[in-house]
């Protein structure tokens, strides 16, 4: 199976690039958009001057517990610049979800509650709602996260998007805001040293 099908698999097809866009986007994007890939793992990323972002993070079941994820994302930490990236909200009927969220609380991330990100999937036609996590090495702020997700959005997910679906993704300006008062910290019962 090569990268794009272990992708696409794992992640919704609300969430999934089209395999054109993604090569697209690591040859015309390639000082930007990275793949790293293992037997058991698939990490697509952006690295730009100020932060990274994750955009896809695949470990195979079979590999689970090995620390795979966590030396993957290691690499990125090395960088000693900020790492955000999307998660889906906890769904308890997806235990996926939850042990996603479990890792990510256990590798020092934390969830940017007063970004609120919504976005239309271009193949389904229905909104998404994704949380927003980073990993803060230099105590950046949401603000700051939430700066770099508009260039992220705009340089990476809507990159050539009318010439891939045909249609554009709506404008960052609707996708992503910022809230008056904080949402629930998603995190916050994963991070519980009771629930570890």
């Amino acid at each position: 199976m090569n990268w794009y099908e272990k992708l696409n698999q794992y992640f919704p097809v609300e969430e999934m690039k089209s395999k054109e866009h993604m090569d697209t986007l690591l040859k015309e994007k390639g000082s930007v958009y990275y793949k790293d890939e293992g037997p058991y793992h698939v990490l697509m990323y952006a690295e730009f001057p100020s932060f990274s972002f994750v955009d896809y993070l695949f470990v195979s079941k079979e590999s689970r517990g090995m620390g795979i994820g966590k030396k993957t994302l290691q690499m990125l930490k090395d960088k000693k610049k900020p790492i955000i990236l999307e998660v889906e909200p906890v769904d308890y009927e997806d235990t996926d979800s939850e042990k996603r969220l479990r890792f990510y609380a256990r590798e020092g991330f934390e969830h940017a509650a007063s970004i609120g990100y919504c976005r239309r999937s271009l193949a389904t036609g229905e909104e998404n709602s994704m949380e927003i996590l980073y990993w803060a090495p230099n105590n950046e702020t949401e603000e700051e996260i939430f700066e770099a997700m508009k260039k992220m959005y705009e340089d990476i997910h809507t990159y050539k998007d009318e010439h891939f679906y045909g249609e554009s993704y709506d404008p960052v300006s609707d996708v992503l805001t910022r809230k008056e008062q904080d949402q629930n910290d998603i995190l916050k019962p994963f991070s519980d040293p009771v629930n570890k």
